[in-house]
């Protein structure tokens, strides 16, 4: 593996690094304050419109028994984030910068060749997510609310402006709103706290049953983001940490607890939905539902609660917007990462939005409004070919002994690490090969 001892010469994102001073106090919550932000930006990737059909359909067809793998999910999504703060703070790299460097440039470019692909395909997702939710809501044609989403660039490059933290807030709102959204969800339906519980512990009906199978595999093959590692590992150095080792392990100690609460809500976001559908309609004799629009539809009649079904389709559009945000943040980091090109913000995102607005309005244009699951599907498989190539670079990179010097992963976080990178990739090769299958037939 190449190696050089030159620092990155350029940081990706300028306008936001090193711009969060960090105060030099012994106060815990003070600097906790201070830390607390890029894992909230990271969260709302493991809570977007392209989990959402796989909640639901586990939900609806096989009650709780799938938020074992929830948690799971979560679980990895935590190890993963914490390997993206260590390469940030302890090399001052993001993941991209640190593959230009440390792999071959052949390697390097196909490599990002792959993480282009891959968020062209997560905005695609976030995109139409958020067009179904306008046109649930406000009856607006999902080709016209896909238009209006675009539009959402304009939103990001106005936060910039004002500094890393309006995007952070506006961020932080938007997850907010939908954990607000299905807290209220969860008292409208009423679900059995006993089943949830059970729901959580492991059960090896889901290895033997292949549907049952399938839905978790998508739930898994679907929660680490591909994105999410490259945007972690440059918004962390948004922070003004002292380069000292001490300060240096310091930032990683409180980017880490950032991060894993962050995801934490998320994983109440994601049981949550599951935990809707499953008391919603599993209970009721609706077990078929497995649509964003048909779980929308059916709500409120199935509750008898008039507001559940808008509520619901709130906390989607603010699913959408939040993530797609963050995409096209990822989108810059990737670029200037890998080609140390440096494109204006506003035109770097503008071509990832129209990577994505070109194929759903074609979709829709061509095939009609039914396709666009079909879409969304296609969107989630893509992510899953590209995952395994983002995720053992950062197993690997954070190995590294020269690279990392004293901040190296230890015996143990290099042992659960590369299990959980493996783990990743026959499972997300596995749910290819069925998908693949299945549109063969």
């Amino acid at each position: 593996m190449p190696f050089s001892e030159n620092p990155v010469s350029r940081p990706s994102l300028p306008e936001g690094y090193r711009s969060i001073p960090v105060p030099n106090v012994k106060s815990f919550w003070r600097k906790m304050l201070a830390y607390t932000g890029p894992g909230y930006l990271v969260s709302v990737g493991y809570m977007d419109p392209g989990n959402w059909a796989t909640d639901i359909a586990g939900g609806a067809k096989f009650g709780y028994a799938l938020l074992s793998v929830i948690l799971l999910s979560n679980l990895i999504a935590v190890l993963m984030q914490s390997l993206c703060v260590r390469l940030g703070v302890a090399t001052g790299r993001d993941l991209a910068q640190a593959c230009r460097d440390y792999f071959s440039p052949r390697l390097s470019f196909w490599l990002w060749v792959l993480c282009e692909i891959a968020i062209v395909a997560c905005d695609l997702a976030e995109l139409l997510g958020s067009a179904i939710a306008l046109e649930l809501l406000f009856g607006i044609p999902l080709a016209w609310g896909v238009c209006v989403m675009a539009l959402d660039v304009v939103v990001l490059l106005l936060l910039q402006k004002r500094g890393f933290r309006y995007t952070e807030a506006l961020v932080i709102c938007l997850v907010a709103t939908i954990g607000a959204c299905f807290t209220a969800e969860i008292l409208f339906s009423r679900p059995d706290a006993g089943g949830i519980l059970l729901g959580y512990a492991p059960r090896m009906e889901i290895l033997q049953n292949p549907e049952m199978l399938y839905i978790a595999i998508g739930i898994l093959g679907a929660t680490v983001m591909p994105h999410n590692l490259y945007l972690h590992s440059s918004i962390v150095q948004t922070r003004d940490w002292q380069p000292t080792s001490q300060k240096k392990w310091e930032a990683i100690k409180f980017s880490t607890i950032d991060s894993t609460v962050a995801l934490s809500l998320a994983l109440f976001i994601n049981s949550a939905i599951l935990i809707v559908s499953a008391a919603t309609f599993h209970f009721s004799g609706y077990r078929d539902v497995a649509e964003i629009q048909d779980a929308y539809k059916l709500l409120s009649p199935v509750l008898g609660v008039s507001a559940a079904s808008a509520i619901f389709a709130v906390a989607l559009l603010a699913s959408g917007q939040s993530s797609t945000l963050t995409a096209t943040l990822a989108g810059q980091i990737v670029m200037e990462g890998f080609l140390q090109l440096r494109l204006a913000p506003w035109l770097r995102r503008l071509i990832t939005r129209l990577a994505a607005v070109v194929p759903a309005l074609i979709c829709i244009v061509l095939f009609g409004e039914k396709e666009t699951g079909g879409l969304l599907v296609f969107s989630q498989v893509v992510l899953s070919l590209q995952l395994p190539f983002a995720v053992f670079p950062l197993v690997m990179l954070t190995s590294n002994r020269r690279l990392m010097g004293e901040f190296v992963n230890p015996l143990w976080l290099n042992l659960l690490s590369w299990t959980a990178a493996i783990t990743i990739a026959l499972l997300n090769l596995w749910l290819l090969l069925q998908t693949v299958l299945g549109w063969l037939h």
